[in-house]
């Protein structure tokens, strides 16, 4: 499974970037953005696409990995290193991802899962709790 969703991951970034978003910008109504992390391990990039929705001027994204029992890779890159990058369509942005906690995770938990019904699905098939990333725009 690993091998093909690997795959997959990669046309996915290639045709996102020919496209600058056209191809590969949504799954369902769900958009999609490319995230580079820096490998917690390896210290190298990595880049793989994420479903986001936006809070105002902020980015969020779920690290549900459709529920299996492990945090998805970029979610650990991030815990050690925040400083992430992403493009959306055509533009690229430095952020600095927070994993949401407290209130503040129920209430954007409760807004995702209205327009995102699927998550609570992930929710059900692992004992983590799902994490919820806030990506906001990097200083400077």
């Amino acid at each position: 499974m690993g091998l093909v969703m690997r795959a997959v991951g990669s046309l996915h970034r290639r045709l996102y970037r020919l496209s600058d978003g056209k191809f590969g910008g949504a799954v369902g109504k769900m958009p999609i953005l490319l995230l580079t992390t820096t490998g917690h391990k390896s210290g190298q990039e990595r880049t793989c696409p994420v479903g986001y929705v936006t809070d105002g001027d902020r980015l969020l994204v779920v690290a549900s990995a459709l529920g299996q029992a492990a945090h998805p890779a970029w979610y650990l890159n991030l815990r050690a290193n925040p400083r992430v990058t992403i493009r959306r369509g055509a533009e690229t942005r430095p952020m600095v991802a927070e994993t949401a906690a407290g209130e503040e995770r129920a209430r954007l938990w409760s807004r995702l899962i209205e327009d995102y019904p699927f998550f609570v699905r992930h929710q059900r098939k692992t004992t983590r709790e799902i994490p919820i990333v806030i990506l906001t725009r990097a200083a400077g």
